[in-house]
């Protein structure tokens, strides 16, 4: 059975038994501030599981795409180095919330995998929830009963809390749960060893394939469980290992999910696979990588240097270099097998095909870097094995630097070390990578008490596109702790206050019990919860609450977020339909837009869509909203849909004449409430991504105000000429005249000096030493060194140079000595550079220094000569 088919087989079945099946969410999530990505099947329904929504269907089914590469789930040190771990992989789920529960969740599960996919039945075995004590949970009697129907109960196993009850994290829906695992050993080996000695104890043919979690518990934070207000059925199959067992495999990267891209790597590196471990290791590494990274990218998340960003950087990282180091690709190649991976999964998943582009030359620009920053951490690396000649060990911390700096793998410096006699100080390096966690830990520590409920079952409900204010009362309260303090997230009734979501900040404002204000600091959404942030909690909490939003603020960011679906528009008019929002942030003193564009944007283009946008404000077009429309029909309308966003049946649409879009956001009610469009500057923010900041409002009256007054001043100073671009222009040609003359005279004044520097040059220990002070800048002192090191064999320059009233070194030194004596520049400058209190490197044969303490220069120039 292909791939294709395997999947298939699984939604029509729980179609039959009236699942809706819906598509899997994106993987990189924007509105839970607990997750970075989706790393189960339900993430996408926590909200229906803790009763804060209402489900699409009582039974779903789906596939989801899951990343586990942090927190408490984090498989990434595992992938490449065993046959069935992964970064990204497809989670085959079935859902009940509140309808049918364990009885026909193992039913089906058992007629899916042995009537259907046609498994022997004598090669599953399954475990139920042994119980445990300490928290009071009985056996799970029901399910050993229910399973009982279908298996021999000496198959039926018993697990404990680790393996057989499931939490998603420290909080939140739980519940005990039955594993399903698959004996793929050959018969020789079933006969040596029972299988059921071989369950959970991580054996590569004998692998759990399906999780079947009976969610009936909330975690709470002080550690103690409650039940659900419904019991609930998750379950998660993995489609990897699935496609492993039904296509009589015993690697998940030998079936048709990863072999056409591991003929792709084998056909653009000229090796195979399974023909050495690390070869192995490195083709597992790059074919389960590029998914990752792929569909990340093609959900919204660009490689970055934070957060969720960082995490995708690191994967790709990870993927370059075990292709740099195990398979010799020295240019990019990654980029090369998002086509394949395009005609395996794009008739399933569409973004893939969607965001071909995209992907691609985002992936290459990532290779080229990381390609250059490997050539970097290289020299750096040398300049540390040169550093450490005597020890032969490179230094850990050394070592970390590089890595935390350059993204160097430690494993790369090891090989490279390794080959030239050098060992490693592993132990060093291990201490500065967790001093590094244990620093980002604190920096993200936070502590989260239990909600208190003042009102049961509340249906709490945004009313802020109509109202900034509203009478209204507190339904739910907890305290949370980080490194910024103490604070209070308080839940309403009803409320004026936006959420932080889709670009757009959250509100602030204030809340009013009689006397008592409290300042609102922040408003963010969490398990569709509208969440008010405040450093304390009113007194009175029975009181009635008057809500209300910071107007002037909240009118800002509306002004913003309208000219951002302008702006939008004038993009795809101006330079094409291939212009996609590929991010955003609308706040209240400006906006910031991201857009797919391969080329830098040219003034005359931004000048037509500035007042492209501009044109619309002056046309006075009033807001159409539609806040309950079918997403087909908006679609079909025209309405444009956001890049990496989830969205439910009943959608929101914005209209501003031809301009339409989905989008949850607060707008101006008529284009001429936005004044002005004003766009600040544009730039690159990824490959093929450009980025547009721009202000409207008062801020464009502000920008001019103040661009207005820096010219009166410029000006005044040049005695406010009639025409004052001429003036400026004469200036700056006399300027560069004068410069010239100036560089002239200083080439003059160190040609003069060059013979006075040969004469000072005496022989000590067979080396032409030169140690001298001077006031030349360093540009010139380099000149006149590497003059003298053409004329003069064997020579040292340790100029030490006082221009400028900053203390600098500089050292030269012949490419024979560099080679015959072993002397290096820049480890000599490095000793020297101390006494002036500074700093310095470079090469073998040439290197500076800067430092702060000018009184060190007579120390400096003692002590280099006695360095030789």
């Amino acid at each position: 059975m292909k791939s294709q088919e395997i999947r298939q087989k699984f939604l029509d079945f729980f179609k039959d038994q009236q699942h809706l099946i819906v598509p899997s969410a994106p993987i990189v999530l924007k509105d839970d501030p607990t997750l970075m990505f989706s790393n189960s099947g339900m993430t996408q329904f926590k909200d229906a599981f803790l009763g804060y929504k209402e489900p699409q269907n009582v039974r779903i089914a789906d596939t989801q795409k899951c990343l586990r590469v942090s927190g408490k789930h984090n498989d990434l040190d595992d992938v490449g180095k065993d046959t069935y771990h992964h970064t990204m992989f497809e989670m085959l789920g079935n859902w009940s919330f509140g309808d049918y529960f364990k009885e026909e969740a193992i039913d089906w599960a058992w007629k899916l995998l042995t009537e259907e996919y046609k498994i022997p039945k004598d090669w599953l075995y399954v475990t139920v929830f042994e119980g445990d004590s300490r928290e009071n949970l009985e056996r799970d009697n029901d399910a050993y009963s229910f399973w009982s129907k279908h298996i021999a109960t000496d198959r039926i196993l018993n697990g404990n809390k680790k393996d057989n009850f499931w939490e998603m994290g420290d909080q939140g829906p739980c519940g005990p749960c039955s594993e399903i695992h698959v004996d793929i050993r050959s018969n020789e080996e079933k006969t040596k060893i029972d299988g059921k000695t071989l369950v959970n104890n991580d054996h590569p043919q004998l692998v759990e394939i399906w999780n079947l979690v009976f969610m009936e518990y909330l975690r709470k934070a002080d550690g103690s469980l409650e039940f659900l207000p419904k019991k609930n059925i998750d379950t998660g199959m993995g489609f990897e290992r699935l496609c492993m067992v039904l296509q009589g495999k015993t690697s998940n990267y030998d079936t048709d999910v990863f072999s056409p891209l591991i003929e792709k790597v084998e056909q653009l590196s000229g090796k195979k696979y399974g023909t050495s471990h690390e070869v192995d290791v490195a083709f597992r590494v790059i074919v389960d990588h590029i998914r990752a990274v792929a569909f990340s990218i093609a959900d919204g998340q660009l490689p970055s240097n934070t957060g969720a960003g960082y995490v995708i950087r690191r994967i790709l990282r990870r993927a370059i270099s075990y292709g740099y180091r195990f398979l010799d690709f020295k240019s990019p190649f990654l980029y090369e097998l998002i086509a394949i991976l395009e005609n395996q999964m794009g008739s399933f998943f569409p973004e893939i095909s969607k965001q071909k582009s995209l992907v691609t030359d985002v992936i290459k620009e990532e290779e080229n870097n990381f390609l250059r920053t490997i050539a970097q951490g290289l020299q750096r690396l040398n300049e540390l094995i040169e550093k450490s000649i005597e020890s032969k060990v490179l230094n850990g911390k050394d070592l970390f630097v590089l890595y935390d700096t350059y993204g160097f793998p430690l494993d790369l410096s090891r090989i490279i070390g390794e080959e030239q006699g050098f060992s490693v100080d592993e132990e060093g390096f291990d201490a500065e990578m967790q001093i590094q966690k244990n620093r980002g830990k604190e920096a993200g520590k936070q502590t989260t008490s239990d909600w208190t409920i003042r009102v049961e079952n509340a249906n709490e409900e945004f009313i802020g596109y109509d109202s900034l204010t509203c009478e209204t009362n507190i339904t739910r309260y907890r305290q949370i702790q980080n490194n910024k303090g103490t604070f209070y997230q308080i839940v309403l009734q009803n409320t004026p206050f936006y959420a932080e979501s889709g670009g757009q900040i959250g509100d602030t404002g204030t809340l009013s019990m009689g006397n008592e204000t409290i300042e609102v600091l922040q408003t963010v959404k969490e398990n569709n919860l509208i969440i008010h942030v405040s450093s304390c909690i009113p007194t009175n909490l029975d009181a009635i609450v008057v809500a209300k939003v910071d107007a002037k603020r909240r009118h800002a960011i509306m002004k913003n977020h309208t000219a951002t679906h302008l702006l939008h528009q004038a993009l795809r008019q101006k330079l094409g339909t291939h212009v996609e929002q590929k991010g955003s942030f609308v706040g209240n003193e400006n906006l910031r837009f991201d857009f797919s564009h391969f080329q830098k944007m040219s003034d005359d283009e931004l000048i037509w869509v500035e007042n492209f946008v501009n044109e619309r404000i002056d046309d006075e077009i009033p807001l159409i909203e539609n806040r309950s429309e079918n997403i087909q029909n908006a679609i079909a309308k025209g309405a444009m849909a956001l890049f990496g966003e989830k969205y439910g049946d009943i959608v929101r649409t914005i209209q501003f004449g031809d301009s339409i879009e989905l989008c949850g956001g607060t707008h101006v009610q008529n284009t001429k409430d936005i004044k002005w469009f004003k766009i600040v500057s544009e730039s690159s923010s990824a490959a093929g991504i450009r980025r547009i900041e721009a202000i409207s409002g008062d801020a464009v009256q502000k920008f001019y105000k103040d661009k207005n007054e820096q010219l009166e001043e410029v000006l005044t100073v040049l005695k406010n000429p009639k025409e004052p671009k001429l003036a400026v222009e004469k200036l700056l040609l006399e300027l560069n005249e004068l410069k010239k003359q100036n560089e002239q005279l200083q080439k003059q004044q160190a040609m003069a000096q060059k013979s006075v520097w040969k004469d000072a040059i005496i022989e000590q220990n067979g080396v032409q030493l030169l140690v001298i002070q001077t006031n030349l800048e360093n540009n010139l002192v380099k000149e006149i060194a590497m003059q003298l090191k053409q004329e003069i064999h064997n020579l040292v320059v340790i100029a030490v140079s006082n221009a400028n009233q900053k203390p600098s070194i500089s050292i030269c030194i012949s490419d024979e000595l560099v080679k015959e004596k072993n002397l290096h520049a820049g480890n000599l400058v490095k000793e020297l550079a101390k006494y002036i209190d500074g700093s310095g490197g470079g090469q073998p044969n040439f290197a500076v220094a800067g430092g702060k303490n000018l009184t060190g220069i007579e120390t400096v120039l003692a002590e280099a000569k006695k360095l030789l």
